[in-house]
C-alpha cells in the first residue's frame, strides 16, 4: 500500500489526515482520491506532491509510486 498524507486545505477537503491506497501511477492515485473524497477535486490541481520526500514535477502520469511509499499532498501555504 501507499500512504497518502494530506496537509492544510487538502486535509480539510478530505476530512482525514492520511489514507492508504494501492500503488500505481501518481495520476491514478490522484484520480482515485478525488473519487473517494470529492472535495479534493477543487484542491488537488493547486497542490504540490512529494513521493518519498522527493518533489514530483511535470507529468504526474509518469511518476510511479511503489508499495511502501508515501505521497505528501501539499496545497499552497500562506503566511510566514
Amino acid at each position: 500500500m501507499v500512504t497518502v498524507r494530506f496537509f492544510a486545505a487538502a486535509r480539510a477537503a478530505a476530512g482525514v489526515d492520511h489514507v492508504d491506497v494501492p500503488p500505481g501511477s501518481l495520476a491514478d492515485i490522484l484520480t482515485g482520491l478525488t473519487q473517494t473524497f470529492p472535495g479534493l477535486d477543487a484542491v488537488l490541481p493547486r497542490c504540490s506532491y512529494l513521493v518519498d520526500g522527493v518533489a514530483a514535477h511535470g507529468e504526474h502520469s509518469l511518476t510511479v509510486v511503489a508499495g511502501g511509499s508515501s505521497v505528501d499532498v501539499l496545497p499552497p501555504f500562506a503566511g510566514g
